[in-house]
């Protein structure tokens, strides 16, 4: 007998703040606390652990973007640093506030398809 319920694509499913299992409830109950079990189909959330994963891929991510792009500026314009500071400071704040709730949501997702419970390698 065949289920009709896929398994949702973990990349999928954590950019979009969903459920790793069911790819219906959400994952998250505020901007980056996780909720303690799915709604839908009751995953308990307790084994996400995605500790400095985040963090660590939307400073690289967000610093190679502001970099690559002040320097074309600065190349191409020389603006005053003023300018530099008043561009890309905003800019770092928002790509970071964007980018850190769907990285977060993605690493949990991958946690579960690579069942990489906490404790499980020891």
């Amino acid at each position: 007998m065949e289920s009709t319920r896929t398994t949702p694509s973990p990349a999928l499913a954590g950019l979009r703040g969903r459920c790793p299992r069911c790819g219906e409830g959400h994952l998250f109950k505020g901007f980056l606390a996780f909720r303690p079990t799915c709604e839908v189909c009751g995953l308990d959330f307790k084994f996400i652990d995605s500790a400095d994963g985040p963090a660590f891929f939307v400073m690289s991510i967000v610093g190679l973007v502001v970099v690559a792009l002040a320097m074309w500026v600065e190349f191409a314009y020389e603006p005053p640093m003023w300018l530099h500071a008043a561009l890309w400071v905003p800019l770092s704040i928002v790509l970071s506030l964007i980018l850190v709730r769907p990285l977060k949501g993605l690493m949990a997702a991958l946690q579960f398809a690579n069942r990489a419970e906490q404790g499980r390698f020891r």
